[in-house]
């Protein structure tokens, strides 16, 4: 197999030969890590159960920790969803990447869609599945939104949507999340939508395609699986907790193929990561201060925010230029959008990753804004 060197590589190598400007403190901008202290109640569930390490944990996952994931999709979404409609994972990364081998092993030419640009763990999914990709290109002119035309739907095996979106921020409406079910439905195809950034949203919740799957009538989630995570909500990516829910009959064989993974949760992180899905304020904390670093972002830089995730994606001339020219004379790492693309899309855009403090926030935002004169 052949794999795209992964984005932060390639940012390593543009940079390898430049000498930041030292007359400022070094900030990265580049990677979706939040910046904030996991909170303590998450970190005592884990430190008070070390114990459990003598114990091998199931594949399946502990009943505390499906309960906690119902129960959170239940207060989050309204969803009622019966145990055997999720599956807890190591993280959603895993998922992301085995998911697809397990889906299309069996497919004799098997064809993935997914929006360009995209996390690269979707490109690198399709060639470990042997899969030829059809690309959802997400740009200006429509609203980096994911829209293909119906005959290009004909023989497709998976499609994976990202809403909301990294690295762009769009979301789409529920009405255009509807629309996919039915594609699904009427196309024979699963969709799977990577909802890891959802409960990051300005303003109004934002809902799952679950919710869109049910309002068309397909209650059974034939066809349609969900994925998400605590990585960004609770501040938490170590912990690597995260879920794929919806379609039972697919869950079942998938659930039996996991078992060959090996990627089960050790119990200490299972108990803190069902703390952390089961208490919901101190999500909102994260938000706000999320929120708050967006709006930072449209004051300083003059830009439209997105209505979630903690990204900007910011236009300018020439991406790689920029890139280095803010490294060498402010010390700001950013993404470049082509390192996020294929066939040119992401050109002429940076990612940001605003997961800072505020003051932290501010600060690189100002030195951008002089980068950008």
């Amino acid at each position: 197999m052949q794999f795209e060197s992964y984005p932060f590589e390639k940012l390593n190598k543009l940079l390898s030969d430049i000498s930041p400007n030292d007359e400022f403190v070094p900030l990265s901008l580049t990677i979706g890590e939040p910046q904030f202290d996991t909170p303590l109640f998450i970190q005592e569930a884990l430190s008070s159960n070390v114990h459990l390490l003598n114990k091998y944990p199931k594949t399946a996952g502990e009943d505390y920790l499906k309960d906690a994931m119902i129960s959170y999709l239940k207060s989050r979404f309204d969803l009622v969803l019966k145990s055997e409609e999720i599956v807890p994972s190591f993280g959603t990364r895993e998922v992301l990447f085995n998911f697809p081998q397990f889906l299309l092993h069996d497919k004799l030419d098997p064809v993935m869609v997914f929006p360009n640009p995209f996390y690269q763990i979707y490109e690198g999914a399709a060639i470990a599945s042997r899969a030829k990709v059809r690309y959802l290109t997400l740009e200006a002119k429509n609203n980096f939104l994911p829209k293909m035309d119906e005959s290009s739907l004909e023989g497709v095996d998976l499609v994976i949507l990202n809403s909301p979106n990294n690295p762009t921020g769009s979301v789409m409406s529920f009405e255009s999340l509807k629309e996919w079910v039915k594609l699904a439905l009427k196309y024979d195809f699963v969709l799977l939508n990577d909802e890891c950034y959802i409960d990051l949203y300005s303003s109004e919740p934002l809902p799952s395609i679950l919710n869109a799957s049910i309002a068309v009538g397909n209650s059974e989630f034939k066809n349609i699986l969900a994925i998400n995570s605590i990585s960004k909500r609770s501040s938490a990516p170590g912990l690597r907790s995260g879920f794929i829910a919806g379609d039972a009959k697919i869950l079942k064989r998938y659930l039996e193929y996991r078992t060959y993974v090996g990627c089960a949760s050790p119990l200490p992180l299972q108990v803190a990561a069902a703390a952390a899905w089961s208490e919901q304020s101190h999500v909102d904390v994260f938000r706000n201060q999320y929120k708050a670093n967006l709006k930072l972002a449209r004051k300083i830089l003059g830009v439209e925010v997105p209505e979630a995730t903690f990204y900007v994606w910011l236009k300018v001339d020439d991406e790689l230029e920029f890139t280095k020219k803010l490294y060498s004379d402010f010390n700001v790492k950013v993404l470049p959008g082509s390192f996020l693309g294929r066939d040119g899309a992401g050109k002429g855009y940076v990612r940001l990753a605003l997961v800072y403090d505020e003051d932290t926030t501010k600060e690189a935002l100002n030195r951008i804004k002089e980068a950008l004169k």
